[in-house]
């Protein structure tokens, strides 16, 4: 089924001429189509542009010419992403009518690779937070059950390619943004090593140190599209080792316990469990450590993005750039005020008089990074991106520490993967994230191939 295939497949295909470009592309449009109304994944798209690029793609085939890898292959990018000629709101309702003028460097690798671009997906509102709503779009819903939640702040996409509407996607995570909505979806996802793909292109902007918290990566539906994908938006594909020059035999395999307030579901405990067995059944060893400093370490992350970033009010600003007054306590108390929840809540943070626990914050945070750098070791570790499967819509708002196993990888600036495990007891896609160390995206990403050559990786919607 062609909906159901890896990006390499579907581009090999189209090579050997076992398939036209345009089939793939108009399948995949069909299938957006049809998700759309119950998921609200894609916010605005191109699909007549895209099967004009198919056609063109098909002509190249039949030319004889060299071929790029990914020719004729579609996939879909978050909002927050520039794609020329789409809108880059974020959300935001002041920036309705904005359309981008150019493509992101990591957008324009992958169209230059010959991968063809559907449209953008949603986003939380200034991707505040990890539900994917705002005024300008509406919610995103889960493929698995439309009571739930897609995650955020990149859900659009994770929906997408949960759904199976997009072999794959583009998206930003700085606290867990491809992670989550890909173990919401039970999708492959992808946060690199700082530096590994561009940031450039993005809005809101992620400027100074805190931009290296933040990772441009893919969301997948098949796992071997990791590393090429990787390595087709690198700007550097040099730093990127191979996983097939990886074994699991030997390698340490590390759990960390304790590590979080809200305690793992039975099911998202289970999975990882059933994870590690495969990689011990695989020569691994295994060790546990408790690191319940992680209890405490959204404040350290908070403030480590606040100091990269270079600004107190980092919130207010993209506000006054796009336009809005400076808003008021009574503004952000009206019920019709213009904004979602986590917006008002940052609103009303940076509203506050300056607070000087900082430095104490920062502090904090370095050794939470030395402790999980040396848990990591040359190995992996393995956890849960969220505490349990996908929850209904609006059950996380207020709950700060649940950021928590998903951040302190972002803080940390080290490579990590989100790997489907199959689906819970409730038909909700499970998984777990294997983090490596700096500029190792290869071994976490060779460990995610063993998991899914176990237990089979990602399992469509209805299946």
């Amino acid at each position: 089924m062609i909906t159901s295939r890896s990006a390499v497949e579907l581009a090999g295909a189209i090579r050997r001429s076992e398939l036209t470009a345009v089939e793939v592309v108009r399948a995949h449009i069909e299938l957006h189509r049809r998700v759309a109304p119950r998921i609200n994944a894609l916010v605005a798209e191109r699909y007549e542009a895209a099967l004009e690029d198919a056609a063109a793609a098909d002509a190249l085939v039949a030319s004889g010419a060299e071929l790029p890898p990914l020719l004729g292959v579609p996939f879909t990018v978050k909002e927050t992403i520039a794609l020329k000629g789409m809108p880059q709101s974020a959300g935001l309702v002041a920036r309705r009518e904005y359309r981008s003028s150019a493509n992101a460097p990591a957008v324009q690798r992958l169209i230059d690779a010959g991968a063809i671009p559907l449209g953008v997906t949603n986003t939380s509102e200034l991707t505040l937070w990890i539900e994917s709503t705002n005024r300008l779009y509406g919610r995103t819903s889960n493929p698995y059950d439309p009571k739930r939640t897609a995650g955020g702040s990149s859900g659009g996409e994770g929906a997408a390619v949960g759904s199976g509407g997009s072999p794959f996607g583009i998206a930003s995570d700085i606290a867990g943004s491809i992670r989550i909505p890909a173990l919401f979806c039970g999708v492959f996802g992808h946060k690199p090593s700082a530096g590994v793909v561009s940031n450039d292109g993005m809005w809101p902007p992620t400027t100074g140190e805190s931009g290296r918290m933040l990772g441009v990566g893919p969301l997948a539906r098949r796992g071997e599209d990791l590393m090429p994908l990787l390595r087709a938006m690198s700007e550097e594909p040099a730093r990127l080792g191979e996983p097939s020059d990886v074994s699991c035999a030997g390698l340490t395999v590390t759990t960390v316990e304790d590590a979080s307030r809200a305690p793992l579901s039975e099911a998202q405990r289970d999975t990882r469990e059933r994870a590690v067995g495969a990689l011990i059944a695989a020569g691994a060893s295994v060790r546990r450590v408790h690191l319940r400093s992680w209890r405490r370490a959204v404040s350290p992350y908070l403030a480590a993005l606040q100091a990269g970033s270079g600004s107190s009010h980092p919130t207010l600003e993209l506000l006054a750039e796009s336009g809005e007054d400076r808003p008021s306590w009574r503004s952000l108390l009206r019920r019709e005020a213009p904004h979602t929840a986590p917006t008002r809540v940052a609103l009303a943070a940076e509203l506050l008089p300056e607070r000087t626990r900082r430095a104490r914050a920062l502090k904090a945070g370095r050794a939470i990074v030395s402790e999980l750098l040396d848990a990591i070791g040359d190995g992996v570790v393995l956890h849960p991106a969220h505490p349990r499967p996908a929850p209904r819509h609006g059950r996380t708002y207020g709950r700060p520490w649940l950021l928590t196993p998903a951040a302190v990888f972002n803080l940390a600036q080290v490579p990590v993967t989100e790997v489907p495990l199959g689906l819970s007891e409730d038909g909700l896609p499970v998984g777990v994230q294997v983090a490596a160390g700096r500029d190792r995206d290869h071994v976490s990403i060779a460990v995610a191939l063993e998991l899914e050559r176990v237990f089979g990786g990602w399992v469509p919607p209805g299946h």
